[in-house]
């Protein structure tokens, strides 16, 4: 075991230019070390800057590059910093630039010259891009587990409501009768491309660029397939220009996360509206909602709209890193240190989404008979009387002219076509029976569309089953 140093004399790192400074006649100018430093923000990281370095120094050791004494004091060093990390007791330092010059130099502080050795083999190009991947890797997972218990509580809601009729919209007027269950697997659908994305995603960012160093990789005996394997990656990668010189992975992951955030705000422009007093189709538990200072009656969906609004937020950090890539040359560039806050950004925004709205969704109450007399509203069974007059051997264009003007009467009379008798029916075409009130209901409107996809309650009961079992045999992404 090595004895803390705690005195370091001129041993003491004031900053980074101690690692890297050897060419300069002039200290980088205090400003500009502000300027240019990222560890007020990469420092989240660190944890996986350690994990890093830990596979690293015992790559290097196998390979003999290090001794097993110096690896010993290496691991037994880190391990000590990223307790000093984990308790709120590490001392960081703008001067040292970035987490990795932050940690290495505590390091040595540590355990003298042996810390020194870590970086051989190594640049901090190839260790940010590891520490991205790493990070980025595990957050993915996170987000997968959040969507996949939304997406478990939409399906469980939408098999209790698979008979509970609403009004289907188009340009947000009543278009056909649905049911409630056949909306919210439309939602569950969106968001199971969303959870496609984001597997695909991490498959494509789970290789390791470590051991690419600089951009022209190494001269010394390093095993890169021994580091990947050590880090959970799947391979290492195959250029090392390449694996320093792009983000595109934190590109994709933003791409999708703004995609995910797109459909959290369409749904909460749903609720928003279904829980105002001109719809009333749900309602949300207390504790998801706000009142008003000056209003006592007012209950607003705080969660949905924040949602709708951080939508902006992913967007935008997509296009920030989209603008930051498109004009580098390879290799690395500093430029790239602009990448985290925004995909740092882009993380948490998306988990905590996903974490409120699963919380949220399973806990909606709706308002069945508002949602029914609402589809009884708006002539919401007109197509299924211009299908019947087609089964009746009218040509559709024929059929779609009677039923508009069967809805223009109604409309002058305000009643609905099915208030009309079978005679004011007929009076619009000879071809309508008695048997046209079977379609002209809400209950034989949604039961007709009883084919794969459609909005009968038994096509909505067996998809929310497929759905449900789908997600229970759903594998974390690292299995």
């Amino acid at each position: 075991m090595y004895q803390k140093q705690t005195v370091m004399s001129d041993r003491d790192m004031k900053s980074s230019q101690d690692l890297w400074g050897g060419r300069f006649a002039e200290p980088t100018d205090a400003f500009v070390q502000r300027f240019t430093a990222s560890e007020g923000f990469d420092r989240q990281l660190a944890g996986y800057d350690v994990a890093g370095s830990r596979a690293h120094a015992n790559m290097l050791a196998k390979a003999g590059v290090l001794t097993e004494q110096e690896n010993n004091l290496i691991q037994q060093g880190l391990t000590d910093v990223l307790g000093e990390i984990e308790r709120g007791e590490f001392e960081w330092r703008v001067a040292r630039e970035d987490v990795h010059m932050n940690i290495e130099a505590r390091l040595t502080e540590l355990i003298g010259d042996t810390g020194k050795k870590l970086h051989t083999g190594r640049s901090r190009n190839d260790q940010v891009a590891t520490d991205l991947r790493l990070y980025l890797r595990a957050e993915i997972d996170a987000a997968v587990a959040e969507l996949t218990r939304l997406q478990s509580g939409i399906v469980l809601l939408a098999s209790k409501h698979a008979d509970t009729i609403m009004p289907g919209f188009t340009h947000l007027q009543v278009a056909q009768p649905v049911t409630f269950g056949h909306h919210l697997l439309a939602w569950n659908e969106m968001l199971e491309r969303d959870h496609g994305r984001l597997v695909d995603c991490r498959r494509r960012l789970n290789v390791s660029p470590l051991g690419a160093a600089a951009l022209a990789g190494t001269t010394f005996p390093i095993d890169r397939d021994a580091t990947a394997a050590a880090l959970g990656f799947d391979a290492a990668t195959r250029n090392s220009l390449d694996s320093v010189a792009d983000r595109d992975f934190a590109i994709e992951f933003c791409a999708a996360a703004a995609l995910i955030m797109s459909h959290l705000s369409r749904i909460s422009e749903e609720l928003i509206l279904w829980t105002s007093a001109q719809f009333g189709f749900v309602r949300l538990p207390d504790r998801f909602c706000t009142g008003s200072s000056i209003m006592p009656q007012k209950k607003n969906p705080d969660v949905p709209e924040l949602v709708r609004g951080k939508s902006g937020r992913a967007t935008g950090n997509l296009v920030t890193l989209l603008t930051l890539m498109k004009s580098q040359p390879l290799a690395y560039n500093k430029d790239n240190q602009e990448d985290k806050e925004a995909l740092f950004d882009t993380v948490s925004t998306v988990r905590d989404c996903l974490r409120a709205f699963a919380d949220m969704v399973p806990a909606i109450e709706p308002n069945e008979e508002a949602m029914r007399q609402a589809a009884l509203e708006g002539f919401s069974t007109a197509t299924d009387l211009a299908d019947y007059l087609v089964r009746a051997g009218i040509p559709f264009r024929d059929a779609h002219e009677v039923v508009g003007k069967a809805v223009a009467h109604c409309v002058a009379s305000h009643c609905d076509l099915s208030d009309l008798s079978i005679t004011d029916l007929q009076g619009f075409h000879s071809a309508i029976q008695e048997d046209v009130f079977d379609v002209l209901t809400l209950e034989g409107s949604v039961a007709a569309r009883n084919h794969f996809g459609g909005t009968s309650p038994e096509r909505v009961r067996e998809a929310a089953a497929a759905a449900a079992d789908a997600l229970s045999a759903r594998q974390a992404p690292g299995e």
